[in-house]
């Protein structure tokens, strides 16, 4: 079984309401998982990342926290994940309610000599992990 090189473990209060969030909503699927442990491994079009259910105790042989987990979890980041239907991604976070962090839109990267374009919107999970959903617009020449 071939898996990425680079697989973030998200660290989860509830690992039922983050699946929810990423399998219902966003679209990910569980490749496999070890509900006992509270642990799920995921896929959405490639992009993978594991979910880590935390318990309130911090076990010191079982915990990797750095410092006491406090929300929302992962500030300073942000998980940018390429999407082929971002618009039906929207959809299903509408139709659930979801808030966006930031709004559908079109944003243009240089990247040597041309921009590359992104449709994109940001969301937060359960436990406030941002996620940057993003569809590819193509390149262009710098302006």
């Amino acid at each position: 079984m071939s898996r990425a090189r680079l697989v973030p473990e998200l660290s989860c209060s509830s690992l039922q309401k983050s699946l929810e969030f990423y399998v219902d909503l966003i679209g990910f699927s569980v490749l496999y998982d070890r509900p006992e442990d509270g642990f799920a491994y995921l896929d959405f079009e490639g992009a993978e990342l594991m979910l880590d259910q935390t318990t309130e105790a911090m076990d010191e042989e079982r915990t990797w926290w750095t410092g006491p987990p406090e929300k929302p979890y992962g500030r300073g980041i942000n998980l940018q994940i390429e999407c082929s239907d971002i618009d039906g991604v929207l959809s299903r976070l509408k139709g659930a309610g979801w808030p966006l962090f930031r709004p559908i839109e079109d944003q243009w990267y240089r990247v040597h000599g041309l921009e590359t374009g992104n449709r994109q919107f940001l969301v937060q999970d359960p436990d406030g992990y941002l996620l940057r959903l993003f569809s590819d617009l193509g390149e262009r020449p710098v302006s």
